[in-house]
């Protein structure tokens, strides 16, 4: 009954995040939803700037702190290791659905392209930006990293494998596609307002951070295959060698 309540937390954790994540995708692009970055009620500047910056830096440290190996650890300790991934989700996700439902919008633009075709073209990129972030979770193992790999062989009673270095399709030409797509995600707008560019700016920013702590993590885990890895393949921008 326990590994069928787990396997039960898992699939309502990765469908809370696959719901989130769909609506963040319309919620950044301005697209579909009926809440967009830019839309919601107006309320003066200083308060929007510190409730959004707030909320970008308890969405970047939840990410980092529950990532690394030595909290995994101790946390582990309190919720079995079946659900742990589950749990990362759930925090990541709940996080995310925080700063959707709480930003506050600052809708002055700071710069616009006013070419219909082009605009088009931008909202085209932007998507393809998400894309490719999701693209590259299903070229690792997209439900290992989502938590629902582990609580389907807890419920069968199988042993998760231990994890190996592989290379596929994006990643022999950037290390990490998942971030790139994020940032192309991000940027790519016809009309760049305030508070989308706050937003792009501090998850850039934490990109490249959350970046360079995810790679020693890997080089402590994979060690020389790694190493040899990151000489050859450029971190964030493809085929560029010196990033």
């Amino acid at each position: 009954m326990s590994r069928f309540i787990a396997f039960l937390y898992g699939v309502a954790s990765y469908v809370f995040f696959l719901s989130t994540f769909s609506y963040a995708m319309g919620f950044v692009t301005g697209i579909v939803v009926p809440r967009t970055i830019d839309s919601g009620p107006a309320v003066p500047p200083i308060e929007a700037i510190i409730v959004d910056l707030l909320l970008l830096s308890l969405f970047a440290l939840q990410h980092s702190v529950m990532a690394r190996k030595s909290f995994k650890e101790q946390w582990t300790r309190i919720v079995p290791q079946a659900i742990e991934r589950s749990t990362y989700v759930l925090f990541s996700t709940s996080a995310l659905f925080l700063l959707i439902w709480q930003w506050r919008p600052m809708p002055t633009v700071v710069w616009q392209v006013t070419s219909p075709v082009l605009a088009q073209a931008l909202i085209g990129l932007s998507l393809l930006g998400w894309l490719i972030a999701l693209l590259s979770t299903f070229l690792i193992n997209h439900f290992e990293l989502f938590g629902l790999h582990q609580v389907v062989s807890n419920l069968t009673g199988k042993k998760m494998p231990a994890p190996h270095f592989k290379i596929r399709s994006l990643y022999k030409v950037v290390r990490h596609p998942l971030y790139f797509g994020f940032i192309v995600a991000f940027w790519s707008v016809p009309v760049m307002s305030a508070g989308h560019l706050l937003f792009a700016a501090i998850s850039t920013a934490y990109i490249f951070v959350g970046t360079l702590l995810e790679e020693r993590d890997l080089v402590s885990l994979f060690g020389e295959e790694y190493r040899r890895y990151r000489e050859r393949v450029s971190m964030l921008i493809p085929f560029w060698r010196k990033s």
